[in-house]
């Protein structure tokens, strides 16, 4: 029987570091406040002429195809999971195929928004495991730092989110144990207005006008303490919704990348499962929250520092917008 492992992984973050000092000069904050409700320190910002969601994407897939010791051209299915697609339409997965020598090969984005890396693990996953195809590449790719205001009036959502990407190659396998062991996938669309953003959205007949942007319509929205509160329940519970189906325990977990939201709610879920400091990744301080690209860039510098090993169990997970939330097993 097939199954999909990971030979690949990638990552690229922009240049330009925006600490909380730098946004303490433009809104009324401070690196105490910051740091107290999110554990952040900073954060990157992409350069606009330099920096889109699909070259960093780019960037990180060419690091995860040089490491999976494969060509573009052996690529047979591109996953792009990603909220901030460079234009609302076409999707940035063909924006990403035409960088580099990829064939005419399925290119699509998912928006799961923080569990999106996730769900496109699980589709190529799913693609490669029916023997559709061998060799796929999922990305996470996000520019969220141009979406919000740099003012009071936005300072509680532009102070967490930053710019990055990271990539994962997969190829199918026949051994035993291996791989991508389950996927599991939810959402609630009943809380979908909790942490959105409207507009410009097809509902009304106009999609923004000035109105909008004086009274702050174009600006994202964020329910914080019923998103904490429901990410709190439903992380732990998804990561062991997972073991359970490969018949493990939280004990046999040897490392958990889960998305990097706050690192209060991480440093929560870490407490519940009864899990080691070695054994959690937690990068928030460094790059802020970047959605979808949170989890790749996590497995990808854990990979970089020599902390994932051969036969590994290797736990991640994600909550955010729509609800949605999900966990994915990786033996390593």
């Amino acid at each position: 029987m097939l199954s999909s492992k990971i030979i690949g992984v990638g990552m690229y973050v922009p240049e330009t570091v925006v600490t909380n000092e730098d946004l303490s000069k433009i809104m009324d904050t401070t690196d105490e406040w910051i740091i107290e409700r999110t554990g952040i320190k900073e954060r990157r910002f992409f350069k606009e002429g330099v920096d889109t969601v699909s070259s960093m994407a780019a960037h990180a897939a060419e690091q995860a195809l040089e490491r999976a010791g494969k060509k573009a051209e052996e690529i047979d299915l591109i996953v792009m999971a990603t909220l901030s697609s460079d234009y609302n339409f076409p999707g940035s997965g063909v924006l990403l195929q035409r960088k580099l020598p990829f064939r005419q090969i399925p290119a699509f984005d998912v928006k799961a928004q923080c569990s999106g890396f996730i769900f496109a693990l699980s589709v190529a996953d799913q693609f490669i495991k029916t023997g559709m195809y061998k060799n796929a590449l999922v990305v996470g790719s996000e520019v969220q730092s141009n979406v919000f205001e740099k003012s009071d009036r936005g300072r509680n959502m532009a102070v967490i989110f930053g710019d990055g990407a990271g990539a994962v190659v997969l190829e199918a396998t026949e051994e035993k144990n291996k791989g991508i062991l389950t996927t599991k996938l939810h959402s609630d669309g009943h809380f979908a207005e909790e942490l959105y953003l409207e507009h410009p959205g097809s509902r009304r007949k106009e999609r923004f006008n000035a109105k909008m942007m004086e009274t702050g319509e174009l600006l994202p929205y964020m329910n914080g303490k019923l998103v904490f509160v429901n990410a709190l329940k439903y992380f732990p519970e998804v990561i062991r919704e997972a073991l359970a189906s490969c018949n493990l325990k939280d004990e046999d977990i040897d490392l958990l990348i889960p998305h990097q939201a706050n690192a209060r709610i991480t440093a929560a879920v870490q407490k519940e499962m009864n899990l080691p400091d070695e054994k959690v990744i937690s990068n928030i301080h460094k790059y802020g929250n970047t959605t979808a690209a949170s989890i790749p860039i996590g497995l990808c510098e854990a990979w970089e520092q020599g902390r994932i090993k051969e036969g590994d169990l290797i736990a991640i997970a994600g909550f955010g917008s729509g609800f949605m939330w999900a966990s994915a097993l990786i033996r390593w």
